[in-house]
């Protein structure tokens, strides 16, 4: 019995060992394209991870832009009111004075341009907080992503400055009397 199959594997020699070639390279082709694949998608999540981290920084800074420019609207408007006074032309308006006409007009152009102003100074405050804070928020981010300690950045000099400079602009004067 062992002799017969024997004497079958010598006649087909040729065809086994073509067989056992052709199996054992498919075989191994599929093991490295499963492990190519593998790495393909491991590089496809690391970079959608990536990209998430990205849009979460650059959300979390998008909403500390918005909260920033909305505690700066106060000062901001109390600046205007007190620089574009018109309750004291509307007192005097009250009063029924010879020259209402000269107060009224004296009065639109100062709501007027209390107006202009105000979207003026808003717009102006917007785009430099959120350039200012993207800013800051990229250098954060890089000095994150290179492994650094974000306090680092935060106690330099230059950001010593910056918000020293951001406060004593956007602050009242009697805010900085205080």
């Amino acid at each position: 019995m062992f002799s017969s199959l024997w004497s079958f594997v010598k006649r087909h020699k040729k065809k086994f060992i073509f067989t056992g070639v052709m199996v054992s390279g498919v075989y191994l082709l599929g093991k490295y394209a499963q492990k190519k694949l593998k790495e393909v998608q491991e590089k496809e999540a690391a970079e959608y991870i990536a990209q998430a981290r990205r849009q979460f920084h650059f959300d979390s800074n998008q909403r500390t832009c918005n909260m920033t420019v909305l505690s700066m609207l106060p000062p901001l408007r109390e600046a205007i009111m007190t620089h574009l006074n018109s309750e004291s032309l509307t007192t005097l308006l009250k009063t029924k004075p010879a020259n209402k006409l000269e107060i009224w007009e004296d009065l639109k152009i100062i709501s007027f341009t209390r107006t202009i102003v105000a979207v003026y100074s808003t717009c102006m405050l917007v785009v430099l907080l959120r350039v200012q804070l993207n800013i800051i928020g990229g250098y954060l981010y890089l000095d994150n992503s290179a492994g650094r300690s974000p306090t680092d950045l935060l106690m330099s000099d230059h950001m010593k400055k910056f918000a020293a400079n951001v406060y004593e602009t956007f602050s009242t004067p009697q805010e900085l009397q205080k």
